[in-house]
């Protein structure tokens, strides 16, 4: 039976740099759920597919299989056989997901594709349904959150840092909005799972919160 943990949580609690340095450390595969996403989208648009056709979205999403795999320290996402890294993190690619994210016949497509990822490695996994819907039978459920002023912060101080310009009152209020949509949509919402660890990392540093739960993985 394979090792998994999951961590979910709002935006900007940090989840994918925490899972994806857990899983580097346990040496167990981190498997990036929006990177599927993409590569779903990537099929969407090769298959000629607009983006407001749900129907079609909804029937086209059979015939995609995704996986991820690592090779040497890089994770390869497959589609259909192919490494299509080279082609997800395209503005067209990220405007698509957007569209096909939310249906959920995709969702249940991509649900699917994680359980199968997961039967087969021991893997970290980290989004907004992980411990709840994706992986309710994790060993280790972890919902990872913050203060929205200090997600804020956080998004702020990374925007600085690539000479964008920013205005921390308006990220504040665009992370508190889509905790909105995000805890209140109609599929799979973000909750904490009743089984899952509250972690707070407001007034923790990235290592604090990494090694907090390298040791819940111990326990």
């Amino acid at each position: 039976m394979s090792y998994n943990i999951a961590i979910d949580g709002p935006a900007g609690a940090g989840k994918s740099t925490i899972a994806r340095a857990v899983a580097k450390r346990m040496g167990i595969l981190y498997v990036d759920t929006g990177a599927m996403y993409r590569a779903m989208a990537l099929f969407m648009l090769r298959e000629g597919v607009d983006p407001g056709d749900e129907s079609r979205i909804d029937d086209k999403c059979r015939e995609a299989d995704i996986t991820i795999r690592y090779e040497g320290d890089e994770q390869v996402v497959y589609l259909n056989g192919e490494n299509v890294n080279p082609y997800l993190r395209t503005e067209e690619v990220g405007n698509m997901a957007s569209a096909t994210s939310a249906r959920p016949k995709v969702r249940e497509k991509m649900v699917e594709l994680q359980h199968t990822l997961a039967a087969q490695s021991d893997c970290v996994m980290d989004g907004r349904d992980i411990g709840t819907c994706v992986l309710p039978d994790a060993q280790v459920k972890i919902y990872l959150t913050a203060s929205s002023a200090v997600r804020a912060r956080r998004r702020f101080d990374e925007l600085e840092k690539k000479g964008q310009p920013c205005d921390l009152e308006t990220i504040r209020k665009d992370i508190e909005e889509r905790d909105y949509r995000d805890m209140h949509r109609e599929h799979s919402p973000l909750c904490r799972a009743k089984d899952a660890i509250l972690v707070d990392s407001s007034d923790m540093t990235i290592e604090e919160v990494i090694a907090h739960i390298l040791k819940l993985c111990e326990r």
